[in-house]
């Protein structure tokens, strides 16, 4: 499973069409296709009913908070990782035991 997946999942999820999906993520249409059918062989099951209109499945009801979670947990990271960045590091502040510094 690959991150991009994740997106586009829930972009479909929300938008409920693969064309206005594929342009909220910036890629074609066929790329979002191949990418959904991807997800959907690696879960072993179809993520959306495709007519007559775009909906969920079960399977796709049930993967859908877990995805929505990763997602956001990415988010968060990367959002960390910048804060971090963007702080200016001494040699001699020490680590916490989380591996973090403290305050």
């Amino acid at each position: 499973m690959q991150m991009h997946q994740i997106r586009y999942f829930l972009a479909l999820c929300e938008e409920r069409n693969f064309t206005r999906a594929a342009k909220r993520c910036g890629v074609s249409q066929p790329s979002l296709t191949n990418a959904i059918i991807g997800l959907e062989q690696e879960l072993d099951g179809a993520l959306f009913q495709r007519k007559p209109l775009i909906a969920l499945t079960v399977l796709g009801d049930a993967v859908h908070p877990y995805l929505d979670r990763i997602a956001q947990n990415v988010d968060q990271a990367r959002e960390a990782a910048q804060a971090m960045a963007n702080v200016q590091w001494s040699t001699s502040m020490p680590l916490s035991p989380s591996g973090l510094s403290s305050p």
